[in-house]
C-alpha cells in the first residue's frame, strides 16, 4: 500500500510538473506573439509616416527642378573637374551656378515643347552612333565606357537628347536675331588675307618685254608671249628667249620672296594669285611684264573636297509609317538595280524634297559637311556611282547615289566662310545670352528653401 501511495504521489507530482511546463511554454508563446504584434505595429506606423522621395527645389513657370536634379548635376560637374584637374568654387557657389544653368535649360526646353520640337529615338540613336564613330568606337563600346564611370546609360542618353533639343531651340530662336553685313565680312576677309600674305612666300617667275621705242609692238610681243605660255610653253625657256628683265639669264626665276621683299609691282599683282597662275601683261614705265607663280609656301591654301549626288527623300507621316517609308525605298532600289525603273524618274514622282525632286533628285556639287551628319557620313562611305541602302536622317528616309567627287581650290571661299563663322559665333554668343535673359525676365521663377520660400522673379 505504501508503494502504491508513493506511486500515486509521484504521478501527481509528475502531472503538476508537466502542467507548470505547459504554462511556461504558453507564457513564452504569448510573449513572442505580443512582441511580434508590437513589432508589426511599429513597422506599420513607420510605413504610415510620409517618406520624402525627392523635393521640389525650384519652380520655373509651370515646370519644376527637383533637388535630385541639382545633386546629380553637382556630382557630374565635380566628376568632370576631377578628371580634368580643374579647380571648383565652394559647394555653395557651385550649387548657385548649377541652379542657374538648370533654370536656363528648363526655360529652353519649355520653349521647345511649345514649338512642338521633338527629338525622335531614331535621330538620337544616330547622334550617339556618330559620337561613337568620331571616337573610333562602336555604340556598344561607348555604352560600356559610359557605364564604367558609374553613369547610367539611359540617363546619359536622355541628357544627349536634352542637349540636342536645346541646341536646336537656340539655333531657331537666335539665328534670326543675327545680322551680318557684307561690309563686315569683307573687312574681316581683308584682315585674314593680309595676315596670310605676311606669312607667305611666293616663288616668282618674271618676263619683261621692254618698249624699245615702240609701245604698240611691245604690247604685241607681250601678248604673244602670254599666249605661248598659256598654250604650255616652258616659262624659263621663254624668259631666256624674250625677256629683258634682270633675271632673264636665270629663266626669269626670282626665287622665293616674302611680299615685303619683292618689287612693289610684283606685290600689287600677286595679292590674290595662286600656284600656277600667269599674270599679265602688266604695263609699267619699263615695259610690259608677265609674271607667274611657280609655287608658294607658308600660305594657307584651302582645298575643298566636293561631292555630286542625287537622292530620294520620303518623310514619315500619319499615313506613311517609318517601316513603310524604308520598305518603299528598298523596293525602289530593287527596281533601279534591276533596270526596271529610272532613279531620276522615281525621284521626280516620289521624293519629298521639293528642291531636288524636279531635277530628278540632283543635289549638284556641294561640300558634304553642309549636309546633316547621317547624310554626310553615308556619302563619305560611298564609291563613285554607288547607291546607298535606305537610311534615316533628321529629315526622313533617304536613298542616295554618289555621282562624282572633285577637289577644288576654295581658299577665297574658305576665308569668306571663316570670316562669316567668326562673326556669327561672336554675335551668336552675345544674342544667346540676351535671349536667355529676356526669357528669364518674363518667367515665374521661385527657388524654394527648406522651411520657407526663396527668391522670386
Amino acid at each position: 500500500m505504501i508503494e502504491c501511495k508513493s506511486s500515486v504521489g509521484a504521478h501527481y507530482r509528475s502531472a503538476a510538473k508537466t502542467a507548470d511546463t505547459d504554462k511556461m511554454d504558453l507564457r513564452m508563446k504569448l510573449r513572442n506573439l505580443l512582441m511580434g504584434a508590437a513589432a508589426a505595429l511599429m513597422f506599420g506606423q513607420a510605413l504610415a509616416q510620409p517618406q520624402p522621395l525627392d523635393e521640389v527645389a525650384v519652380l520655373v513657370n509651370d515646370g519644376v527642378i527637383l533637388k535630385s536634379e541639382i545633386d546629380d548635376r553637382m556630382t557630374s560637374v565635380k566628376r568632370g573637374a576631377l578628371q580634368s584637374g580643374q579647380q571648383l568654387p565652394s559647394d555653395s557657389a557651385l550649387r548657385t551656378q548649377v541652379i542657374d544653368r538648370l533654370i536656363a535649360e528648363s526655360l529652353q526646353l519649355q520653349m521647345a515643347e511649345r514649338m512642338g520640337l521633338v527629338i525622335s529615338d531614331i535621330q538620337l540613336d544616330q547622334t550617339l552612333e556618330n559620337m561613337a564613330r568620331e571616337q573610333n568606337l562602336t555604340l556598344e563600346t561607348l555604352r560600356e565606357e559610359i557605364e564604367s564611370d558609374g553613369t547610367n546609360y539611359a540617363a546619359y542618353r536622355e541628357s544627349v537628347r536634352r542637349e540636342i533639343t536645346i541646341g536646336q531651340v537656340q539655333r531657331i530662336q537666335v539665328q534670326r536675331r543675327i545680322q551680318i553685313s557684307p561690309q563686315e565680312i569683307n573687312t574681316l576677309v581683308d584682315l585674314i588675307n593680309e595676315q596670310g600674305l605676311q606669312d607667305a612666300e611666293f616663288h616668282v617667275g618674271h618676263i619683261l618685254i621692254d618698249f624699245a621705242g615702240d609701245e604698240t609692238a611691245a604690247r604685241e610681243r607681250a601678248d604673244k608671249v602670254l599666249e605661248m605660255l598659256n598654250d604650255g610653253a616652258d616659262f624659263g625657256q621663254t624668259a631666256l628667249a624674250a625677256s629683258s628683265g634682270p633675271k632673264a639669264l636665270e629663266g626669269g626665276d626670282w626665287g622665293f620672296m616674302n611680299i615685303n621683299e619683292m618689287p612693289t609691282l610684283f606685290a600689287e599683282v600677286i595679292k590674290d594669285a595662286k600656284k600656277g597662275d600667269i599674270i599679265g601683261p602688266v604695263k609699267s614705265g619699263a615695259g610690259f611684264h608677265v609674271i607667274t607663280i611657280f609655287d608658294t609656301r607658308g600660305q594657307e591654301v584651302q582645298e575643298l573636297a566636293e561631292v555630286n549626288s542625287r537622292h530620294i527623300l520620303l518623310k514619315p507621316s500619319p499615313i506613311l509609317s517609318e517601316d513603310m517609308a524604308q520598305t518603299l525605298l528598298e523596293e525602289f532600289m530593287t527596281e533601279v538595280k534591276a533596270g526596271d525603273a529610272d532613279f531620276a524618274e522615281l525621284a521626280r514622282q516620289h521624293s519629298d524634297d521639293p528642291g531636288s525632286a524636279a531635277r530628278g533628285g540632283d543635289l549638284g556639287w556641294a561640300d558634304p559637311n553642309m549636309y546633316v551628319p547621317a547624310f554626310r557620313d553615308t556619302l563619305n562611305r560611298l564609291d563613285v556611282g554607288e547607291y546607298s541602302e535606305p537610311f534615316r536622317s533628321s529629315h526622313g528616309w533617304h536613298v542616295v547615289q554618289l555621282v562624282d567627287r572633285r577637289v577644288t581650290d576654295a581658299t577665297d571661299q574658305a576665308n569668306t566662310d571663316r570670316a562669316y563663322q567668326l562673326l556669327f559665333r561672336r554675335k551668336f554668343g552675345e544674342q544667346v545670352n540676351a535671349w536667355q535673359e529676356e526669357m528669364r525676365a518674363g518667367a515665374y521663377i521661385e527657388v524654394l528653401e527648406r522651411g520657407g520660400r526663396g527668391s522670386r522673379s
